[in-house]
């Protein structure tokens, strides 16, 4: 290796680490913000004496633990889901554009729930978890399908257009449904995308496949950053490419299903914040993924407290915060031709 090479690497396994500490920790800090902003007044010293010493008495303690809590908490957990997930697809596939909500995998599982409200009109929570993982499952299949119908297979182009198309019909599927059944209001909730109505008893369901998809996604990362650099190289370098990419697609499909279960449609956090994340750390997915994690989760997070301040005191969708941030970043991207993963 090369001495610029060397210090190539060590310039970002410094950055990767500085991300992973200063970032855990501007994320600590921006969730007690987070607590702290909404329609009732609380002091920093509240919302600190809440978490730490908390007495069911104060009311201001419980809007901290029921609400505020909660609600921080699901948004980090579902910008680490969707960062990380749109990691591993752009990594597998080569493909800058690819990302849960562009690929169709988040319309998949918006689908599957509207079918479900409108079937079992009084499903349980976990039942709504297991049809967001089959929507996801569905939606990753028939963009999947679609693309490799094509004239010389599967290539980054057609699997975007594939998962434009994919999601369009998905989307009008499900608004066709709510009409249909009378369950318009049950999902628009889920096409607004937010973490504002998320509970504790939600995030308890949700978490564990969250953590087990990070942990399967921080074990394939060498796998994807070798797979990354083309399928014939990783095969030369004796990686089992076939299995990388199941492995990998369920990784994706834990994190979406998961993510959408509690809070919708929320687009772009797996589109953006990888390229941010390999332009700071370079190449290695080791990196790329727990960076992603953290900065995904820090992103949705002040998003999540942008939505309350941009029309105060009335609330903005998450998910038109996270638009207005990704919609010019994927017109950038679009435009750029033959960019490295």
């Amino acid at each position: 290796m090369s001495k610029d090479a060397e210090n190539e690497l060590h310039s970002n396994h410094l950055v990767g680490t500085t991300i992973l500490i200063m970032g855990g920790i501007i994320l600590f800090f921006t969730i007690i913000s987070s607590i702290h902003f909404g329609a009732a007044d609380l002091s920093f010293k509240a919302v600190w004496e809440a978490i730490f010493s908390y007495n069911g008495d104060d009311s201001s303690h419980v809007i901290v633990r029921e609400l505020r809590l909660p609600r921080a908490l699901a948004a980090v957990t579902v910008g680490a889901a969707l960062a990380v997930a749109g990691a591993i697809m752009q990594g597998m596939t080569r493909n800058p554009l690819a990302s849960p909500s562009i690929m169709g995998v988040t319309a998949g599982s918006s689908f599957l729930i509207a079918i479900a409200f409108a079937i079992f009109p009084a499903i349980s929570y976990t039942g709504l978890i297991s049809f967001s993982f089959l929507g996801a499952a569905l939606g990753t299949i028939l963009v999947f399908g679609v693309s490799s119908l094509s004239k010389g297979g599967i290539t980054p182009v057609k699997l975007a257009l594939a998962g434009s198309a994919i999601t369009s019909l998905l989307s009008s599927l499900s608004t066709a449904i709510g009409i249909r059944f009378n369950v318009s209001k049950d999902i628009s909730y889920w096409y607004a995308g937010g973490v504002s109505a998320v509970q504790m008893e939600q995030l308890a369901y949700v978490i564990p496949f969250v953590l087990v998809g990070l942990v399967l996604a921080i074990i394939l990362s060498r796998s994807i950053s070798l797979l990354s650099l083309g399928e014939d190289i990783a095969k030369g370098l004796g990686q089992n490419t076939g299995l990388i990419k199941f492995l990998g697609t369920i990784t994706v499909l834990f994190l979406t299903g998961a993510a959408v279960s509690i809070a919708g449609m929320i687009g772009f956090v797996g589109l953006v914040v990888p390229h941010i994340t390999r332009f700071l750390v370079g190449v290695d997915y080791r990196w790329i993924i727990p960076c992603s994690a953290v900065l995904g989760g820090l992103l949705l997070l002040i998003a999540d407290i942008a939505s309350r301040l941009i029309n105060a005191p009335f609330e903005t969708p998450v998910g038109a915060v996270t638009a207005i941030i990704g919609v010019p970043f994927f017109l950038y991207l679009a435009r750029k031709e033959g960019r490295e993963l």
